[in-house]
């Protein structure tokens, strides 16, 4: 089978929906990214001074009482994309790996974006003219070449970024220090086939909740941020969680991605949608491509033993955020 030369799916995304925003503005409508979603109250006040990690982990961990989200009123923007105007989407997820993310033109449905994962595969299915394509990979597969990946993480990853993500104290190497404004800051290893990621997330200082992720690379590059904002609280789970993430990917090979996702309401473990097929990846795209046979090995960066975690030094060029010293 010939190689097929890569068009990232946004970019696929950005040219079919730009088209139909055209044809429907000279027709008198207009497709317009909207305003800003009303604030919540502040969640209650955890901590009255800077927790030990044990503390902190146990209220950010809370929300491992969240097993399932959804919600029919999210709405998405690529941000690197701003001629595509935002979109109406259905969010469900279900820890630890099944997610599913359809967005829509409000003007026009089946025109957009649908992204999701099982405990098994990962898609993204874009539109492509009049048909459609659909990305996809093996988590496993995947996470042998991140490296070299269109994407530089599992899009499971936006579940920690919408609020669900963990807290190993035993894979802490620094931290919580209280960070000049205001957060507090921890930094964690994590242990990937290609070497050792480190992540640095910033927590509100008195909520404990997670607000900021970065996540760099075994060679000290940033792949992957978050930010969240607008957070709810949720009393039966006594967590908060956002409903604004704004999500940027720097892959090494391919452009980078910005992604803002906006949550109206949620119901918690709980799904909206009945459907047996909610999280079974697609069949009706007109063209197929394995992600994992799309990295083109002469981008490859340099390779990075997994001997250890990247010393830290607040001097470096490429230096974490985290002022800190190693555990």
């Amino acid at each position: 089978m010939s190689r097929l030369k890569f068009k990232s799916p946004w970019e696929s995304l950005a040219t079919t929906i730009a088209v139909i925003c055209v044809c429907f503005v000279c027709g008198g409508a207009t497709c317009s990214r909207g305003g800003a979603p009303m604030p919540f109250p502040p969640p209650p006040v955890v901590f009255e001074q800077t927790p030990t990690l044990e503390q902190l982990a146990e209220v950010v961990n809370r929300t491992s009482s969240v097993q399932q989200l959804s919600s029919n009123s999210a709405k998405v923007e690529v941000l690197t994309m701003p001629s595509v105007p935002r979109l109406q989407a259905t969010l469900n997820l279900q820890r630890d790996r099944r997610f599913r993310l359809r967005a829509n033109l409000p003007i026009v449905l089946g025109v957009g974006l649908d992204m999701g994962s099982n405990d098994e595969m990962f898609w993204f299915e874009v539109p492509e003219g009049m048909s459609k394509v659909l990305y996809y990979a093996n988590h496993e597969r995947y996470r042998q070449q991140l490296k070299r990946a269109i994407l530089p993480v599992d899009p499971t990853w936006i579940m920690d970024a919408l609020g669900l993500v963990q807290i190993d104290p035993a894979t802490v190497v620094a931290g919580p220090i209280l960070r000049d404004d205001g957060k507090l800051e921890i930094r964690s290893t994590m242990s990937m086939p290609d070497g050792i990621y480190q992540r640095v997330c910033f927590i509100d200082p008195s909520g404990g909740y997670v607000t900021d992720q970065y996540l760099y690379a075994p060679g000290g590059n940033l792949i992957a941020q978050s930010q969240a904002s607008n957070h709810a609280y949720y009393e039966q789970q006594q967590c908060a969680l956002p409903h604004k993430v704004e999500i940027h990917l720097a892959p090494a090979v391919g452009p980078p991605l910005s992604l803002r996702i906006e949550i109206g309401t949620y119901l918690v473990n709980q799904l909206l949608s009945s459907d047996p097929q909610l999280f079974v990846m697609p069949t009706s795209a007109s063209q197929s491509v394995d992600l994992t046979t799309l990295s083109d090995p002469s981008q490859m960066p340099p390779a990075i033993p997994a001997s250890g975690p990247v010393n830290y030094s607040a001097n470096a060029p490429t230096a974490y955020p985290l002022r800190g010293t190693l555990r």
